[in-house]
C-alpha cells in the first residue's frame, strides 16, 4: 500500500483538515452544522429520564505540548470546568490527546475525564469521536468483510428526495440522486456491530483510490460488555469512534454522577488510519490493508507512547488465567468444558450486571474448546469475573473479588458454573444464546427494503414490527409443543398489533404442551430468557388466560430499543416460573404469554429461550 504523512489542521481539539494523498481535505468543510472531525458529548441534568440531552462539542481553552522530537509529537487540550459555565458544559475536567509518529499515515487519540468532589451531579449519556468526510470523495462505505456498500448522499435524506418513515433516523429514499438507491431506506442502526467485532470500519474513495478508517484496538474502555451494540459508520459521510452510549441497552447505561462523586476513565486510544494504493481498480483492497492495521494495532495494545499516567503501560497490569467448567447433572454426569464462552472481568456486582456496568473498564476473552482462558493487560484494582457459556442459560460469577495489582499473573485453576436448573427438560424452544436470530424473521416489506441485507442478517431490514400483524391479523400466534418448529413458526418479536392510526393492542401467545403423568404435588419450573425488551411487561399464565394474579408479572422492563434499531437483541433478562403441579393438567396444557404495553408499535420482546422443567424427582439425573 502506498503511503504518506497527512497534514492535519487542529483549532482547539478540533480537527478542520486532513490532507492526504492528493485530497486537499478528507473531511467535509461545508456541512450546514458538522464539519471536520471532533470529540463531543451528551449530556443531561440529572432529574432527566431521558437517554438524550445536551450536545456539547469539546473544544480545549489550554494547549499543551506534552512530547515534541523527530519521531513524535503528542499534544494536549485541555477544558476546564467552573460554576459559570454550569447547565452550559458538562460538568467534566477533559483533557484531549493527539498523539502523531513520523511516517505513519493517521494519528492516535485519547482522552480522560474527570468528575470532581467540587462538581455537580449531572448524567453523562453519550461520548464519541465523529469524523464528517468529503461528500465529494467518499461514497463506499465498509463495516465488515459482507456489510460493505456504495451508499446513498446526505442529501438525498432530504425533504423532496426522502421520505421520513417512523423515527427521524428511518428514511424512504424516494428520489435520490442515483438512481440506484430509490426504494431502499436509509438508516444509521442497520450498520452496527457489537463491541466485540467493532475493531474497524470506514469509507474508500475511489477516485483518488484512498481509504479513511476508525481503528479501535481494545474494548477495556467501552461500556456493556462484549455484545453490547453500537454505531459504527453512516451516511453523510459519518465514521464514529464510540466510547459510551446508551444504543441497545436504555437508561441503565447512562453514566450517572453524584454531586461530588469522584471519578477518572481513559478513554482510547484509538487510531485513525488512512492508506491508499495507485491503481484504482484495486481501491477495495484498502479494506484487507486497514484489517491488517487493525491487527497491528490490537497486537500493540496496551501502547507504550501514551505519556498519561492514567494509562498503564503493559509491565503495570496483570494477567488471569483458567478453566470453565459447567455442570449440569440432567445432561452429563462429568462437567462439561465451558468452550467458546465470553468471560470477563468487571466492576464487583450481581452475576450479569456487567451488561449494566458504566463507569469502570472491562476486559474479555473467549474460552478455548477445553474452557480453558487467559485474560491478558488488566488494569490494576478489584473485579468480579463474569462468564456467558453459549448453550447455557443464565450468567456465571466468581464469587470471590479478584485483586490484581501491576505484574500479578494469577491461577484461579478449575472454575465451574453451575446454570439455574431444578428438574429434567420437558420441552425447550430456541436455543439459549442471548439472540433471537433462530426464530422467523420474515422477509421485509418490498416497500422497505435495504438491499444490502436481502441474503444476509435479515433481522437488519426496517419495518419487521409491521409483519407480524400480517401474518397474524386476529389471532396471535400459537405453538405446538412437538408439531411445531421454532425456525419457522415463532415470530421473532412479540409486538403490538396495530388496530389503527397509532392506536396498538396487546399479544397473547400460546404454547401448547402435553404431560402425561402430572404430579400435582410437585413443582414444575419455567425458565423465560429474554434477548431483548423495551418498555414491554410479560405475564405469564397457565391454562387460565385471565387468571389474577399471574404466574409471572415482569412489571415494565427494559429499554433497549432493540426492534425499531434493527437488532436481534438488547439486554438479557432471565425469570424463573414455580408452576405448581395443582396447576397443569394431565394431557393437553397451554402457556400465554402476553405482553401487556400498547403505547407504540417498539413497545415488546424477543425471546432468547424457554424451557419447562419437571420436578426435581422426575426421571432422576443422568
Amino acid at each position: 500500500m502506498e503511503e504518506s504523512h497527512p497534514s492535519t489542521i487542529l483549532l482547539g481539539g478540533i480537527i478542520k483538515g486532513i490532507k492526504y494523498k492528493g485530497i486537499d481535505n478528507l473531511l467535509e468543510e461545508k456541512n450546514k452544522d458538522l464539519n471536520g472531525g471532533f470529540w463531543d458529548l451528551n449530556w443531561s441534568e440529572p432529574s432527566s429520564t431521558k437517554t438524550r440531552g445536551k450536545f456539547d462539542t469539546i473544544q480545549g481553552t489550554d494547549l499543551q505540548v506534552i512530547v515534541e522530537n523527530e519521531e513524535q509529537i503528542e499534544l494536549s487540550f485541555t477544558r476546564m470546568w467552573s460554576p459559570e459555565v454550569q447547565g452550559e458544559q458538562a460538568p467534566l475536567y477533559i483533557d484531549r490527546r493527539f498523539v502523531v509518529f513520523r511516517d505513519v499515515p493517521g494519528f492516535y487519540s485519547y482522552a480522560i475525564f474527570e468528575h470532581t468532589k467540587d462538581m455537580p451531579a449531572f448524567h453523562l449519556n453519550t461520548t464519541r469521536i465523529a469524523f464528517m468526510l468529503n461528500k465529494e470523495k467518499f461514497h463506499y462505505m465498509v463495516i465488515t468483510d459482507d456489510r460493505q456498500r456504495f451508499m446513498p448522499s446526505a442529501e438525498d435524506r432530504l425533504p423532496g428526495r426522502g421520505e421520513p418513515l417512523a423515527y427521524p433516523e428511518a428514511v424512504l429514499l424516494v428520489d435520490p440522486i442515483e438512481p440506484e438507491f430509490k426504494g431502499e431506506v436509509d438508516d444509521k442502526y442497520q450498520y452496527s456491530l457489537e463491541n466485540k467485532d467493532n475493531q474497524v470500519h470506514g469509507w474508500i474513495s475511489f477516485d483518488p483510490p484512498v481509504g479513511f478508517w476508525q481503528i479501535t484496538p481494545s474494548n477495556e474502555f467501552r461500556t456493556g460488555g462484549p455484545f453490547k451494540q453500537d454505531l459504527t459508520s453512516h451516511v453523510n459521510p459519518t465514521t464514529l469512534a464510540i466510547f459510551l452510549t446508551s444504543h441497545y441497552a436504555g437508561t441503565e447505561l447512562l453514566v450517572k454522577f453524584e454531586t461530588g462523586e469522584e471519578w477518572k476513565k481513559v478513554l482510547g486510544p484509538v487510531f485513525t488510519y488512512f492508506n491508499s494504493i495507485s491503481d484504482k481498480d484495486m481501491a477495495l483492497s484498502l479494506w484487507d490493508d486497514a484489517k491488517r492495521q487493525m491487527n497491528e494495532e490490537v497486537q500493540s495494545w496496551p501502547y507504550s507512547f501514551p505519556t498519561s499516567e492514567e494509562f498503564p503501560n503493559c509491565d503495570q497490569r496483570g494477567v488471569v488465567r483458567g478453566r470453565l467448567l459447567v455442570q449440569d447433572r440432567y445432561l452429563s454426569k462429568e462437567n462439561l468444558p465451558g468452550k467458546a464462552a465470553s468471560v470477563g472481568l468487571a466492576a464487583p456486582g450481581d452475576a450479569g450486571s456487567w451488561q449494566r456496568e458504566n463507569k469502570g473498564y472491562q476486559f474479555w476473552t473467549m474460552t478455548d474448546e477445553d474452557g480453558c482462558f487467559v485474560i491478558k493487560n488488566i488494569r490494576a484494582g478489584s473485579y468480579n469475573l463474569y462468564g456467558v457459556v453459549p448453550g447455557f442459560i443464565g450468567d456465571y460469577k466468581y464469587e470471590v473479588v479478584i485483586t490484581l495489582t501491576e505484574g500479578c499473573d494469577i491461577e484461579l485453576g478449575e472454575i465451574v458454573y453451575e446454570p439455574p436448573r431444578d428438574g429434567p427438560t420437558l420441552w425447550e424452544i430456541g436455543i439459549p444464546d442471548r439472540s433471537a436470530a433462530e426464530f422467523y424473521i420474515p422477509d421485509p416489506n418490498p416497500k422497505y427494503v435495504n438491499k444490502l441485507y436481502l441474503n444476509q442478517d435479515k433481522f437488519r431490514q426496517y419495518g419487521l414490527w409491521e409483519r407480524y400483524a400480517e401474518l397474524y391479523p386476529e389471532n396471535d400466534l400459537v405453538y405446538t409443543v412437538g408439531v411445531s418448529d421454532y425456525q419457522k413458526d415463532w415470530f421473532f418479536a412479540q409486538v403490538n398489533r396495530e388496530i389503527g392510526d397509532k392506536a396498538y393492542q396487546s399479544t397473547t401467545w400460546q404454547i401448547k404442551f402435553k404431560i402425561d403423568n402430572v404430579d400435582q404435588g410437585g413443582s414444575y419450573t419455567l425458565r423465560v430468557a429474554l434477548a431483548a425488551s423495551n418498555h414491554a411487561e410479560l405475564q405469564v399464565r397457565i391454562n387460565d388466560p385471565t387468571a389474577d394474579p399471574p404466574l409471572l408479572s415482569t412489571g415494565e422492563i427494559g429499554g433497549d430499543n432493540a426492534i425499531a434499531r434493527h437488532a436481534i437483541h438488547g439486554i438479557y433478562w432471565l425469570f424463573t416460573v414455580t408452576v405448581p403441579g395443582s396447576l397443569l393438567l394431565g394431557g393437553e396444557n397451554t402457556l400465554f404469554l402476553t405482553q401487556t404495553k400498547t403505547a407504540n408499535a417498539f413497545q415488546g420482546i424477543m425471546y432468547d429461550y424457554i424451557r419447562l422443567e419437571g420436578p426435581s424427582c422426575q426421571n432422576g439425573n443422568l
